[in-house]
C-alpha cells in the first residue's frame, strides 16, 4: 500500500516555520537544563549520555522514512552472566524513572525538531519493530511528521491500549490545524505535571506492539518472528545509509 494523504497549507508550510521558532527558543532558554541533566546522567549512569534509536517518521514516495531519535539515557546496560541485557524494570534506576515520569528524558528530541525530522505536535515516533505490526490503515499515521507530543499522549499516553493509541493518531491526521496543535500543547503541559500515563500499569515500560499482540494471542509466533526479522532488516538498511 502506498501511504498518501492530502495536507493543507498549515501542515505543509506554517507548521515547519513554527517548529523552527519554538525549538530554537526552547533550546536557548533551557540550555542550562540540558547541561545539568547531561552531567547528572554521566555521573549516575556513565556514558553515553544521549541514547539514539532509529524510529519511523513521515512518508516519502509513499513509504516511511527512518531517522535517529535522541533522548537522555534513562536505563543502564546491566547484563546477565550470558551477556544478555536484563529486563527493563531491572535496568531503570530511580533517576532514570524520574527522567521518564517528568518527560525530561525527551528534551534532546527538540534538536530533532530543529533538524526537521520531528515536529512539536504529531503522532509519537514508535519503534521500527512496532511499525511492522501495524495495519496499512494504522500506518497512515506516518503521513504526518512525528511529534514531541500528540493527541494520543494527552488521551492517556501508555495507559491506553495500542489500538486506542493508534486510533487517536489517526484522528489527529484527519484535521491538522494550528488550533488543534495549540490545544494539544496546552493539554500536554497538564499531563506532564500530573505525570499521568507513564506506564501501562504493569510494566516499567510499555509493551512493544508486537509483544502485546503475541501476549493477547492475536498473532502467531511464526508471524511475530517474521515481522521482527523485517524490522531488523529495515534498521540494518538505515544503519547502512548513515
Amino acid at each position: 500500500m502506498r501511504l498518501e494523504r492530502k495536507r493543507g497549507v498549515y501542515e505543509k508550510y506554517v507548521k515547519r516555520l513554527l517548529d523552527i521558532i519554538c525549538s530554537l527558543l526552547f533550546i536557548i532558554a533551557f540550555s542550562w537544563l540540558y547541561v545539568i541533566i547531561a552531567i547528572v546522567v554521566r555521573v549516575k549512569m556513565g556514558a553515553p549520555v544521549i541514547f539514539k534509536q532509529p524510529r519511523p517518521t513521515i512518508v516519502k514516495n509513499g513509504k516511511e522514512t527512518i531517522f535517529d531519535m535522541y533522548k537522555f539515557r534513562s536505563m543502564t546496560d546491566e547484563r546477565d552472566t550470558e551477556g544478555h541485557l536484563l529486563p527493563d524494570d531491572q535496568r531503570l534506576p530511580k533517576f532514570g524513572a524520574m527522567l521518564r515520569s517528568t518527560s525530561l528524558d525527551e528534551l534532546p528530541e527538540v534538536f530533532c525538531i530543529l533538524r526537521g525530522t520531528m515536529s512539536v505536535i504529531g503522532p509519537r515516533p514508535q519503534l521500527v519493530r512496532d511499525m511492522v505490526f501495524m495495519s496499512d490503515k494504522q500506518r497512515m499515521r506516518h503521513t504526518a511528521k512525528v511529534g514531541l507530543t500528540g493527541l494520543a499522549q494527552v488521551k492517556g499516553r501508555n495507559a491506553v491500549t495500542w489500538e486506542e493509541k493508534l486510533y487517536w493518531d489517526l484522528k489527529y491526521i484527519e484535521r491538522v490545524s494550528f488550533l488543534s496543535d495549540l490545544k494539544i500543547l496546552f493539554e500536554t503541559v497538564a499531563v506532564v505535571f500530573t505525570r499521568s500515563g507513564i506506564t501501562d500499569g504493569e510494566n516499567a515500560t510499555a509493551l512493544d506492539y508486537g509483544d502485546a499482540l503475541l501476549k493477547e494471542g492475536r498473532i502467531t509466533k511464526a508471524k511475530y518472528d517474521a515481522l521482527q526479522a523485517c524490522a531488523r532488516n529495515l534498521i540494518a538498511e538505515h544503519e547502512g545509509r548513515r
